[in-house]
């Protein structure tokens, strides 16, 4: 029974953490993905990553 609670609490924990890395993933993909274009792909990319950062930091 004390495994599970404690099991429980770091899942709890931890949670905020999974979520936002759900959502900053993609988004770091996507980045690495656009880079590639020839000129632009650059300046998206470090703005979708420089979002990505913000999402990170969100306090959940």
């Amino acid at each position: 029974m004390l495994r599970m609670m404690l099991l429980l609490g770091m899942l709890l924990m931890l949670q905020g953490c999974v979520l936002t890395k759900l959502v900053s993933v993609p988004m770091r993909v996507t980045g690495a993905v656009v880079s590639i274009v020839p000129g632009v792909g650059n300046s998206i990319h470090d703005g979708i990553d420089s979002a990505a950062e913000v999402v990170d930091d969100v306090p959940i």
